[in-house]
């Protein structure tokens, strides 16, 4: 017998099994979402355990050592620059000038002229973090910039010129022993700018720091693109500065010194989101620690607001940094009168 082909008319289910079709729907929906973010949080381990493993590849010692290299917190030191000793000037514009030879003086003022031209800034890669991308092409004129940071030595005979607060750990306004070829540090960006002025300098942009680190081929450190312990001061392989010249293999491929490691420096910008970045707006704004209460007071709870204060851009990484904090292409921040026991800078001038 024939099939009908008039369309039957459509029975209606039953209340029961509507519901039961709705909550077998809904239940799916939640799986979904679940697996979704079970997915999303096994991603974000994976991408974590990528950059820890990288980053205990480079390591510059035993990680079995670790509990004997890090250090508490609070020995960061990170104080206002206000706290150093006011108007001391322990040394004379001689006794400053007799702390090194006539060879060393030389060698610690010597500067490097890097060549006007074009330089690949910043990075792509996705472990970087997000303030370093992306990268892009920078045209610099031609300049000069220190071939070392400034160091106590240095920052004496400033010190002794103009009556400038010394930093807090020169004990009566002297540099500790055997500490002259050392970079200079608890430095805040005010003290390093007078320092620049009086020298006939000023302090490098981001951008001339980054081309002295790396030159024009984007290498991530300034020797090459692989890690060495052996090229640098960085996390707590030797737990202190170390002198400015103690690195030779370390070099730029322009000849520029320590510009991984040893201390994290100055530089003249504000800490500003590239073009095209993918980074939150809010990281770059300047944020203030505020206690609310005195519950709070009593926990130690700080809550962070956001300021109108503007960071500044700190370069190269620091004896305290990881590995990845060392890359050429590495942006750090501070607020500028906040100085450290890893803050230091170099000097620029233009080319005349």
């Amino acid at each position: 017998m024939p099939r009908n082909s008039a369309a039957r008319p459509r029975r209606a289910l039953p209340a029961a099994e509507r519901e039961r079709r709705k909550r077998y729907l809904f239940a799916t929906l939640v799986l979904c979402v679940v697996l979704a973010m079970i997915g999303g949080t096994l991603h974000v381990v994976e991408l974590g355990s990528l950059r820890m493993a990288d980053m205990r590849a480079k390591a510059t010692y035993d990680l079995s050592e670790e509990h004997a290299r890090i250090k508490a917190a609070g020995e960061m030191a990170m104080t206002l620059a206000a706290r150093g000793q006011s108007g001391v000037a322990a040394y004379t514009s001689e006794e400053a000038g007799g702390l090194l030879t006539a060879e060393q003086w030389k060698e610690v003022e010597s500067t490097v002229v890097i060549p006007a031209g074009a330089f690949l800034m910043g990075t792509d890669s996705v472990q970087s973090n997000d303030e370093n991308r992306p990268q892009h092409r920078v045209e610099l004129p031609a300049y000069r910039i220190d071939k070392y940071p400034v160091t106590n030595a240095q920052y004496a005979r400033f010190v002794a010129a103009t009556g400038h607060r010394p930093p807090s750990y020169w004990e009566n306004g002297k540099i500790p022993a055997g500490q002259e070829l050392h970079p200079v540090t608890l430095v805040s960006w005010y003290d390093a700018k007078a320092y620049a002025e009086w020298a006939g300098k000023r302090l490098p942009s981001e951008a001339e720091w980054e081309k002295a680190a790396r030159g024009t081929d984007g290498r991530r450190w300034p020797w090459g693109d692989a890690m060495d312990p052996r090229r640098l001061n960085t996390y707590y392989n030797v737990g202190a500065t170390t002198p400015v010249t103690a690195y030779p293999k370390g070099a730029s491929p322009y000849g520029v010194m320590d510009m991984a490691g040893n201390v994290s420096e100055w530089t003249a910008d504000e800490f500003l989101p590239y073009a095209g970045t993918d980074a939150p707006q809010d990281l770059f704004k300047a944020k203030a620690g505020v206690v609310s209460s005195a519950a709070d007071r009593s926990l130690k709870v700080i809550d962070l607001i956001t300021t109108e204060a503007r960071y500044k851009v700190m370069r190269g990484g620091s004896w305290k940094s990881d590995p990845f904090s060392t890359a050429t292409y590495h942006r750090n921040y501070s607020l500028p009168h906040y100085a450290s026991d890893f803050y230091g800078f170099r000097c620029a001038q233009n080319v005349k």
